[in-house]
Protein backbone atom coordinates (compact mmCIF):
# COMPACT_ATOMS: atom_id res chain seq x y z
CA UNK A 1 0.00 0.00 0.00
CA UNK A 2 1.46 3.29 -1.07
CA UNK A 3 0.90 6.57 0.76
CA UNK A 4 1.09 9.62 -1.44
CA UNK A 5 2.37 12.89 -0.06
CA UNK A 6 -0.35 15.53 0.28
CA UNK A 7 -0.34 18.18 -2.39
CA UNK A 8 -0.28 21.84 -1.33
CA UNK A 9 -3.80 23.24 -1.12
CA UNK A 10 -4.86 26.57 -2.57
CA UNK A 11 -5.37 27.79 1.01
CA UNK A 12 -1.75 27.04 1.90
CA UNK A 13 -0.50 28.67 -1.27
CA UNK A 14 -2.57 31.80 -0.71
CA UNK A 15 -1.16 32.02 2.81
CA UNK A 16 2.34 31.80 1.36
CA UNK A 17 1.42 34.43 -1.18
CA UNK A 18 0.28 36.72 1.60
CA UNK A 19 3.55 36.22 3.45
CA UNK A 20 5.57 37.05 0.35
CA UNK A 21 3.74 40.32 -0.11
CA UNK A 22 4.01 41.63 3.44
CA UNK A 23 6.13 44.64 4.24
CA UNK A 24 4.67 47.36 2.07
CA UNK A 25 6.78 50.45 2.00
CA UNK A 26 5.78 52.56 5.00
CA UNK A 27 5.93 55.78 3.07
CA UNK A 28 3.55 54.59 0.34
CA UNK A 29 1.28 52.88 2.84
CA UNK A 30 1.02 55.87 5.14
CA UNK A 31 0.40 58.20 2.23
CA UNK A 32 -2.43 56.02 1.00
CA UNK A 33 -3.97 55.65 4.46
CA UNK A 34 -3.86 59.38 4.96
CA UNK A 35 -5.56 60.01 1.63
CA UNK A 36 -8.26 57.45 2.33
CA UNK A 37 -8.80 58.77 5.83
CA UNK A 38 -9.21 62.27 4.46
CA UNK A 39 -11.76 61.06 1.92
CA UNK A 40 -13.76 59.10 4.50
CA UNK A 41 -13.60 61.79 7.14
CA UNK A 42 -15.03 64.33 4.72
CA UNK A 43 -18.14 62.22 4.18
CA UNK A 44 -21.10 63.85 5.99
CA UNK A 45 -22.93 60.51 6.13
CA UNK A 46 -20.09 58.50 7.66
CA UNK A 47 -21.95 57.69 10.88
CA UNK A 48 -25.12 56.71 9.00
CA UNK A 49 -23.63 54.04 6.80
CA UNK A 50 -21.01 52.51 9.07
CA UNK A 51 -22.84 52.28 12.39
CA UNK A 52 -24.37 48.99 13.49
CA UNK A 53 -27.87 48.69 12.05
CA UNK A 54 -30.19 47.28 14.70
CA UNK A 55 -33.66 46.56 13.39
CA UNK A 56 -36.73 47.71 15.34
CA UNK A 57 -40.12 46.01 15.68
CA UNK A 58 -41.42 48.22 12.90
CA UNK A 59 -38.52 47.19 10.70
CA UNK A 60 -39.10 43.51 11.41
CA UNK A 61 -42.77 43.93 10.50
CA UNK A 62 -41.82 45.58 7.21
CA UNK A 63 -39.35 42.80 6.37
CA UNK A 64 -41.95 40.10 6.99
CA UNK A 65 -44.67 41.85 5.02
CA UNK A 66 -42.49 42.61 2.03
CA UNK A 67 -41.45 38.97 1.87
CA UNK A 68 -45.13 38.00 1.96
CA UNK A 69 -46.00 40.35 -0.89
CA UNK A 70 -42.97 39.66 -3.07
CA UNK A 71 -45.04 37.69 -5.59
CA UNK A 72 -47.97 40.14 -5.54
CA UNK A 73 -46.88 43.30 -7.32
CA UNK A 74 -49.98 45.36 -6.50
CA UNK A 75 -49.91 44.64 -2.77
CA UNK A 76 -46.15 45.08 -2.69
CA UNK A 77 -46.30 48.55 -4.24
CA UNK A 78 -49.18 49.55 -1.96
CA UNK A 79 -47.24 48.46 1.09
CA UNK A 80 -44.16 50.33 -0.10
CA UNK A 81 -46.18 53.54 -0.26
CA UNK A 82 -48.10 53.10 3.00
CA UNK A 83 -45.40 51.66 5.27
CA UNK A 84 -41.89 51.70 3.80
CA UNK A 85 -42.12 55.38 2.89
CA UNK A 86 -42.89 56.22 6.52
CA UNK A 87 -39.95 54.39 8.07
CA UNK A 88 -37.38 56.33 10.02
CA UNK A 89 -33.97 56.58 8.42
CA UNK A 90 -32.41 54.11 10.84
CA UNK A 91 -35.21 51.59 10.28
CA UNK A 92 -35.02 51.88 6.50
CA UNK A 93 -31.29 51.24 6.52
CA UNK A 94 -31.75 48.33 8.92
CA UNK A 95 -34.36 46.79 6.60
CA UNK A 96 -31.95 47.10 3.69
CA UNK A 97 -29.14 45.51 5.71
CA UNK A 98 -31.44 42.63 6.69
CA UNK A 99 -32.44 41.93 3.09
CA UNK A 100 -28.77 42.03 2.11
CA UNK A 101 -27.96 39.57 4.89
CA UNK A 102 -30.70 37.24 3.65
CA UNK A 103 -29.58 37.61 0.03
CA UNK A 104 -33.04 38.86 -0.95
CA UNK A 105 -31.95 40.43 -4.23
CA UNK A 106 -35.27 41.78 -5.49
CA UNK A 107 -36.27 43.30 -2.15
CA UNK A 108 -32.78 44.69 -1.58
CA UNK A 109 -33.02 46.51 -4.90
CA UNK A 110 -36.47 47.85 -3.96
CA UNK A 111 -35.24 49.28 -0.67
CA UNK A 112 -32.05 50.49 -2.38
CA UNK A 113 -34.21 52.56 -4.73
CA UNK A 114 -36.29 53.85 -1.81
CA UNK A 115 -33.20 54.96 0.11
CA UNK A 116 -31.90 56.92 -2.87
CA UNK A 117 -35.19 58.86 -3.07
CA UNK A 118 -35.15 59.98 0.57
CA UNK A 119 -34.58 63.66 1.28
CA UNK A 120 -31.78 62.82 3.72
CA UNK A 121 -29.93 60.60 1.26
CA UNK A 122 -26.35 61.52 0.35
CA UNK A 123 -24.17 59.42 -2.02
CA UNK A 124 -21.73 57.32 -0.04
CA UNK A 125 -19.24 54.61 -0.96
CA UNK A 126 -20.18 52.37 1.98
CA UNK A 127 -23.80 52.28 0.81
CA UNK A 128 -22.70 51.17 -2.64
CA UNK A 129 -20.01 48.84 -1.35
CA UNK A 130 -22.51 46.81 0.64
CA UNK A 131 -24.83 46.54 -2.36
CA UNK A 132 -22.05 45.40 -4.69
CA UNK A 133 -20.68 42.83 -2.24
CA UNK A 134 -24.15 41.32 -1.82
CA UNK A 135 -24.75 41.24 -5.57
CA UNK A 136 -21.33 39.70 -6.20
CA UNK A 137 -22.04 37.02 -3.62
CA UNK A 138 -25.18 36.12 -5.57
CA UNK A 139 -23.67 36.49 -9.06
CA UNK A 140 -26.22 39.11 -10.12
CA UNK A 141 -24.47 40.71 -13.08
CA UNK A 142 -27.39 42.81 -14.38
CA UNK A 143 -28.06 44.34 -10.96
CA UNK A 144 -24.35 45.05 -10.51
CA UNK A 145 -24.38 47.07 -13.73
CA UNK A 146 -27.42 49.05 -12.56
CA UNK A 147 -25.75 49.93 -9.25
CA UNK A 148 -22.46 50.73 -10.98
CA UNK A 149 -24.19 53.21 -13.33
CA UNK A 150 -25.94 54.83 -10.36
CA UNK A 151 -22.78 55.38 -8.37
CA UNK A 152 -20.93 56.75 -11.38
CA UNK A 153 -23.74 59.22 -12.04
CA UNK A 154 -23.63 60.32 -8.40
CA UNK A 155 -19.88 60.80 -8.49
CA UNK A 156 -19.13 58.23 -5.78
CA UNK A 157 -15.45 57.36 -5.56
CA UNK A 158 -14.17 54.25 -3.79
CA UNK A 159 -10.92 54.22 -1.87
CA UNK A 160 -8.24 51.67 -2.72
CA UNK A 161 -9.19 49.25 0.06
CA UNK A 162 -12.84 49.21 -1.01
CA UNK A 163 -11.84 48.54 -4.61
CA UNK A 164 -9.73 45.63 -3.42
CA UNK A 165 -12.63 44.15 -1.43
CA UNK A 166 -15.03 44.45 -4.37
CA UNK A 167 -12.63 42.98 -6.94
CA UNK A 168 -11.87 40.08 -4.61
CA UNK A 169 -15.61 39.45 -4.04
CA UNK A 170 -16.21 39.07 -7.77
CA UNK A 171 -13.20 36.78 -8.14
CA UNK A 172 -14.24 34.58 -5.23
CA UNK A 173 -17.70 34.18 -6.76
CA UNK A 174 -16.55 33.22 -10.24
CA UNK A 175 -17.04 36.56 -12.00
CA UNK A 176 -13.52 37.40 -13.26
CA UNK A 177 -14.68 39.63 -16.13
CA UNK A 178 -16.56 41.96 -13.79
CA UNK A 179 -13.69 41.79 -11.34
CA UNK A 180 -11.26 43.04 -13.96
CA UNK A 181 -13.60 45.87 -14.97
CA UNK A 182 -13.54 47.09 -11.38
CA UNK A 183 -9.80 46.54 -11.26
CA UNK A 184 -9.35 48.83 -14.26
CA UNK A 185 -11.37 51.49 -12.43
CA UNK A 186 -9.15 50.99 -9.40
CA UNK A 187 -5.96 51.36 -11.44
CA UNK A 188 -7.23 54.65 -12.88
CA UNK A 189 -8.14 56.10 -9.49
CA UNK A 190 -6.61 59.41 -8.48
CA UNK A 191 -5.81 57.97 -5.04
CA UNK A 192 -2.22 56.78 -4.52
CA UNK A 193 -1.89 52.99 -4.89
CA UNK A 194 -1.61 50.86 -1.76
CA UNK A 195 -0.02 47.42 -1.76
CA UNK A 196 -2.60 45.69 0.45
CA UNK A 197 -5.51 45.81 -2.05
CA UNK A 198 -3.21 44.43 -4.74
CA UNK A 199 -2.16 41.64 -2.40
CA UNK A 200 -5.82 40.78 -1.79
CA UNK A 201 -6.54 40.74 -5.52
CA UNK A 202 -3.47 38.64 -6.37
CA UNK A 203 -4.62 36.00 -3.91
CA UNK A 204 -8.05 35.92 -5.52
CA UNK A 205 -6.50 35.60 -8.98
CA UNK A 206 -4.67 32.33 -8.29
CA UNK A 207 -7.34 30.34 -10.21
CA UNK A 208 -6.94 32.79 -13.15
CA UNK A 209 -3.21 32.72 -14.03
CA UNK A 210 -3.48 34.82 -17.21
CA UNK A 211 -5.33 37.63 -15.45
CA UNK A 212 -2.99 37.33 -12.49
CA UNK A 213 0.04 37.96 -14.69
CA UNK A 214 -1.42 41.31 -15.74
CA UNK A 215 -2.07 42.40 -12.15
CA UNK A 216 1.31 41.05 -11.06
CA UNK A 217 3.01 43.16 -13.73
CA UNK A 218 1.14 46.26 -12.53
CA UNK A 219 2.01 45.44 -8.92
CA UNK A 220 5.74 45.10 -9.58
CA UNK A 221 5.78 48.40 -11.47
CA UNK A 222 4.09 50.16 -8.56
CA UNK A 223 6.08 48.40 -5.85
CA UNK A 224 9.42 47.42 -7.42
CA UNK A 225 11.03 46.53 -4.08
CA UNK A 226 8.54 43.76 -3.40
CA UNK A 227 8.39 40.17 -4.64
CA UNK A 228 5.40 38.02 -5.55
CA UNK A 229 5.06 34.33 -4.77
CA UNK A 230 3.95 32.33 -7.83
CA UNK A 231 2.07 29.06 -7.28
CA UNK A 232 3.00 26.06 -9.48
CA UNK A 233 1.63 26.25 -13.01
CA UNK A 234 0.12 22.78 -12.68
CA UNK A 235 -1.44 23.39 -9.27
CA UNK A 236 -5.02 22.67 -10.30
CA UNK A 237 -4.08 19.86 -12.68
CA UNK A 238 -2.24 18.10 -9.86
CA UNK A 239 -5.16 18.55 -7.50
CA UNK A 240 -7.52 17.00 -10.03
CA UNK A 241 -5.08 14.14 -10.68
CA UNK A 242 -4.77 13.17 -7.03
CA UNK A 243 -8.40 13.80 -6.04
CA UNK A 244 -9.14 10.10 -6.76
CA UNK A 245 -6.86 9.12 -3.88
CA UNK A 246 -8.68 11.20 -1.26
Amino acid sequence: MFVRAAKPSVKILTQALGSSLRGCGNETLNRGIAANHSLSASSPSLSIWRRKKEISKEGIFVVKQLKRFVSDWIRLERFMKTHVSRLLRSDLLAVLAEFQRQDQIFLSMKIYDSVRKEIWYRPDMYFYRDMLLMLARNKKVDEVKVVWVDLKEEGVRFDQHTYGDIVRAFLDNGLPSLAMEFYEEMSQSVDPPICLPYRVILKGLIPYPDLREKVKEDFLKLFPDMSVYDPPDDLFDEQDQYSDYD
